[in-house]
Parts: C-alpha cells; sequence; structure tokens
C-alpha cells in the first residue's frame, strides 16, 4: 500500500520513545480498549487516517493465493507510526509496540459504505528497531512478520514501505489460520468502492 500522502498529514515525530516489547499480550483487554474504534469517526478524531489510495488489500491483489483471504483497509496513526516520508518507498522511525493503542486499525467495507473494524496492527521500522537493542519483536510466542521488498520480483513484499516488522491481531473477525497471521480468509474486500 503507497501512502502518497501520509507524510504531508504525519507529524514528524522523530525520536519516539520506544515502548516496552510485550511478549505476552492479553487480546481481551486489547479487544476491550480499542472497541471505541466500530466507530470510524471515533478512529479519525483520534488521529487515525484512511491509507490515501483507497487500497483494500487482499491476498490475491498482492499476488498471493487468494484462499488467504484479506486485512482490508488500513487506518494509520502517522505520528505512532513515526512517518518521516514517503519517497520512494513510506519511512519511519516509530518503534511504537504498545497494543492497547495499536498504531494501524483495519476495517472491511461493508455494502452499505460502511467500514466494520476487524482487527488492529503494529509496525516498526527494522533500521529504528535495531537501534533499539531489542529481539525481533513477538507476540504470545509468535515473531512479528518481517517484510522487506525483494527486487529481483515482480510483487512488492513490503507494499510500498522500507524494511519493517508488522503483526496483525484479528479481534473482531474470527480468522480460520489463526488470530495473528496476517490475513484473513473471512476478510473480503468485496465491497470496497472502485475510485
Amino acid at each position: 500500500m503507497k501512502l502518497a500522502v501520509v507524510a504531508a498529514a504525519a507529524v514528524m515525530t522523530f525520536g519516539l520513545p520506544c515502548t516496552a516489547q510485550a511478549n505476552t499480550v492479553d487480546l481481551d483487554a486489547v479487544k476491550a480498549a480499542v472497541e471505541k474504534y466500530k466507530d470510524v469517526n471515533v478512529a479519525l478524531a483520534d488521529g487515525y487516517i484512511p491509507d490515501p489510495s483507497g487500497h483494500c488489500v487482499t491476498a490475491a491483489a498482492e499476488g498471493l493465493p487468494a484462499e488467504w483471504g484479506g486485512m482490508g483497509i488500513h487506518y494509520l496513526n502517522p505520528a505512532m507510526l513515526g512517518i518521516t516520508g514517503d519517497k520512494p518507498r513510506v519511512n519511519g522511525n516509530g518503534t511504537h509496540t504498545d497494543w492497547m493503542k495499536p498504531a494501524i486499525l483495519l476495517y472491511e467495507p461493508q455494502a452499505d459504505g460502511s467500514r466494520e473494524l476487524v482487527g488492529v496492527e503494529n509496525l516498526v521500522w527494522q533500521a529504528a528497531w535495531k537501534e533499539t537493542g531489542n529481539a525481533a519483536p513477538e507476540i504470545n510466542g509468535r515473531l512479528w512478520d518481517a517484510m522487506a521488498d525483494d527486487p529481483n520480483t515482480e510483487a512488492d513484499e513490503a507494499h510500498g514501505f522500507e524494511p519493517h516488522f508488522d503483526q496483525h491481531v484479528w479481534l473482531f473477525r474470527e480468522n480460520p489460520a489463526g488470530e495473528l497471521m496476517p490475513f484473513n480468509a473471512a476478510v473480503t474486500c468485496d465491497h470496497q468502492a472502485t475510485h
């Protein structure tokens, strides 16, 4: 997902403090903390912005097996992500790992044009994370996904971002593959409006 205007919308947040890496997370507590974001207007008021491309992420669109499903539309909090620019790729210095205040909210577009909150995500930049001296981020025994583009393939494995670690958590939509897997077969982009 390429973020053409995120840098303009972001508050430049150099040197964001690193939130302590949480290895064990109470997902019921996270669910209770983010339940308010079922109302997308609350998310907007709290500084989240929809991916400016309007892209609704599916495995098929990323060149992966369609049966993996989707992620939905990402609503990002640029300050939490520490976004510093988007050329040639989205980059930042954020190392935010607080699951009680996730940096990204995942919404599935609905037939009536509304958005349904299905999960959350955190993302840290590999270069910034390395400077913290912490081991690779992990949640409940699972290492976060390491994402970096391979220039030798057609697909953009890092979705327009510089190398990063990210982790999805499916709180409001059961995922047949597991609540910590990146794609969810029960999430669809079928109702995403075309632009």
